[in-house]
């Protein structure tokens, strides 16, 4: 963070050989010039903040290429021309604004564009579009007088305007022909490859019939570079298909890396992939349909149809810990999701988690403790280590998993403009005032908030800013279900119960506690005989040390 200094002169160019930048805030200076076509191999910034400045010169085009980019804020300098269309290739950025600079021409009318209110575009007069409410016309007089030579460019322009035209009428019916015609005219018709029992009597003519060739009012969501469709069978059972974008290079990778993941794996906190297709239409994924969406909707979403009490919260912790747990531990190699966001949390018709999107996910062998890659993610989500390192594993996604606990408890989303949820809990514990950060759903549904003040330090220790003092998902997961109301207990196995290394769990090492005290702690009789009980029992009694 830059901001509120006095540089000035052009921005440097070399800022985009910056590959792992997640953030560029450069707001309030006295900075000129123009914007480098180089910032748009940026490839993990998430936010770029030049507002408040004196930059000229046209948006680059290449800024089309920042894939992650959630929030670009240009207002207040003297930039010129048209918003290049390529910005709605950027399907993550839910912030614009291009505010009081000197910019012409058509907003992109498309629908990426509708989500950014009118504000975004005040202070240009030469600007409009429908979502200006503006119709565009001429932006002056036309002169009665014309030079000859403006005569003569005119008309040249005109015919090549009029060929243009034509050129472009035709490429389009010879693309609906392709598009909307029989699949039987292509010379190589795509398959439906079935992964899943429930789609075998099926054929990729079925379920372009069933979607109208995917029309838009069967869209019941939009990733960063993909769409997502609601397709129902002939068993009248539905599924979800996740088309991938063809023009954006990476997304082959990601529906490979969706493939070699979720294709070969099965868990019940884990979508289903029931089949895949290559296809004029994309890359096709066909996956478990989801009720009632994501826990982002349920939380954050404009219309919260359905409110969450804190038994039902827990619950979807638990799935979701449950899932990754069986990422990290049970598979081989292990795979890191790598983008753990509430947003990636799918519910069933119970509530039931279900972990999604794998498109960046990593597998790591047992025989390495991390790897080193591009840093990719989602602002607010992702491990600070990981972003100042580049070195990947597991607990990165505890890191990540600690956030969405935190939004379980709070409500609050994890960046909301400029609060950090994380920040905001971390000064709230100091205070000892944590609890009122509390979603009032879970204050007045929550039989015992000792739960809640233990699920708030759980989340602090899956934060922790060193991974080494992080617990594993593993250990999450059983602290968390030993918090769910008591049911009948399991049939456990005959083997020990592998003893775990709880200092690890120490949250300042300054609090150790004397022989004495650990004396007293011991002879407090057990409340259960249940392992997971006597686990928590422990876990408590060092979490505790910190009381928020």
């Amino acid at each position: 963070d830059l901001s509120g200094n006095n540089f000035s002169g052009p921005l440097p160019a070399s800022i985009g050989e910056l590959e792992h930048l997640l953030t560029l805030n450069l707001s309030d200076n006295k900075l000129d010039g123009q914007l480098p076509a180089e910032f748009g191999n940026l490839r993990s910034i998430q936010i770029i903040d030049l507002s408040f400045n004196s930059i000229t010169g046209n948006i680059p085009v290449e800024f089309g290429q920042l894939q992650n980019i959630v929030s670009l804020i240009l207002k207040n300098n003297k930039l010129q021309g048209e918003i290049p269309e390529q910005l709605t290739n950027c399907f993550s950025l839910t912030n614009l604004n291009v505010s009081y600079n000197n910019l012409s021409g058509v907003i992109p009318p498309t629908r990426n564009f509708s989500r950014f209110s009118s504000d975004s575009f005040l202070g240009n007069p030469m600007l409009c579009g429908d979502w200006l409410g503006s119709i565009c016309g001429p932006s002056m007089p036309k002169s009665r007088v014309f030079s000859r030579a403006a005569v003569v460019c005119m008309t040249l322009g005109f015919i090549t305007l009029v060929a243009m035209t034509i050129l472009a009428i035709y490429k389009s019916n010879q693309q609906k022909q392709v598009m909307k015609g029989p699949m039987k005219s292509v010379a190589h018709p795509p398959k439906l490859v079935v992964l899943h029992m429930d789609m075998a009597i099926h054929t990729f003519d079925d379920i372009m019939r069933f979607t109208d060739n995917l029309s838009d009012k069967y869209i019941i969501g939009y990733g960063a570079s993909s769409t997502v469709y609601k397709c129902t069978l002939k068993n009248s059972r539905p599924i979800a298909i996740k088309r991938l974008y063809t023009h954006f290079p990476n997304n082959l990778r990601e529906f490979e890396t969706e493939l070699e993941t979720i294709g070969s794996i099965r868990h019940r906190n884990i979508v289903s992939l029931h089949g895949y297709s290559l296809s004029p239409y994309g890359n096709l994924l066909f996956y478990d349909y989801m009720e009632n969406g994501s826990l982002w909707d349920l939380l954050h979403g404009l219309s919260k149809k359905v409110k969450l009490d804190w038994e039902t919260r827990l619950k979807i912790a638990v799935g979701a810990a449950q899932g990754l747990a069986y990422l990290h531990h049970d598979c081989s190699p292990r795979i890191i999701h790598r983008d753990v966001k509430s947003s990636n949390i799918l519910l069933d018709e119970n509530f039931e988690a279900h972990l999604s999107d794998f498109g960046i996910a990593k597998c790591i062998p047992t025989t390495k403790t991390h790897t080193s890659t591009y840093v990719l993610g989602t602002i607010g989500y992702i491990d600070p280590e990981y972003a100042r390192t580049s070195r990947l594993n597991e607990k990165s996604d505890v890191y990540s998993f600690g956030i969405v606990l935190l939004e379980l408890l709070t409500g609050k989303k994890a960046v909301d403009n400029e609060s950090n949820l994380h920040q905001l809990i971390l000064s709230k514990a100091d205070d000892n005032t944590v609890m009122e950060a509390v979603d009032p759903e879970v204050s007045v549904t929550c039989m015992n908030l000792t739960h809640v003040r233990k699920t708030f330090q759980l989340a602090l220790l899956c934060t922790k800013r060193h991974p080494s003092e992080r617990p594993t998902m593993h250990e999450v997961a059983r602290a968390l279900v030993s918090l769910l109301p008591s049911a009948p207990a399991p049939k456990l196995c005959s083997a020990p119960t592998k003893p775990v290394d709880y200092a690890r769990f120490i949250i300042d090492k300054g609090l150790q506690r004397s022989q004495k005290e650990q004396q007293q702690r011991q002879q407090v009789p057990q409340e259960t005989n249940s392992s997971d009980a006597q686990w928590f029992a422990r876990f408590r009694e060092v979490i505790s040390m910190n009381t928020l």
